[in-house]
């Protein structure tokens, strides 16, 4: 859904522990742990190896942060950088004329899977869009448009 949801989901969502004047966030205890471990060993080995997670760290330490606020930080940052690398706004290839056009030419599923080298069930898959190949397609819609 966002990345705020998928922070909370990782355990690595900002929860606020003010009093009085002090505004302060503390990491969640909720979440998947796994996850959490997983986003921990990321930011540990970022902060020996990446050089921009170095200077970050060395410019929030300068300003007052603890160790333990800048390892959150970079902990939801990095699960926002992960829930964009997976839920990436990239657009699925259409495969959805691929099945009418078998039909229409009263083909089987096992003969197309025969003439491409292929199980019947990963062209079913490829027809229904569950495990895109372009390759695949393309020499599909050839045999298609010749048969």
């Amino acid at each position: 859904r966002t990345s705020a949801s998928f922070a909370a989901l990782c355990g690595t969502a900002p929860i606020p522990v003010s009093s009085g004047r002090t505004d302060k966030h503390r990491l969640s205890r909720g979440g998947d742990r796994q996850a959490n471990a997983a986003l921990h060993h990321i930011v540990k080995v970022r902060m020996s190896y990446d050089q921009r997670t170095r200077a970050y760290r060395d410019t929030r330490l300068a300003n007052g942060w603890t160790t333990k606020e800048v390892f959150r930080a970079l902990k939801r940052a990095v699960a926002r950088e992960i829930f964009h690398a997976l839920a990436g706004h990239t657009l699925a290839p259409d495969y959805s004329d691929l099945r009418p056009a078998r039909h229409a030419k009263n083909l089987t599923l096992t003969a197309a899977a025969q003439h491409l080298g292929v199980w019947p069930a990963r062209i079913g898959e490829l027809e229904l869009g569950r495990r895109p190949n372009d390759e695949l397609a393309t020499r599909y819609r050839a045999w298609l448009a010749a048969a």
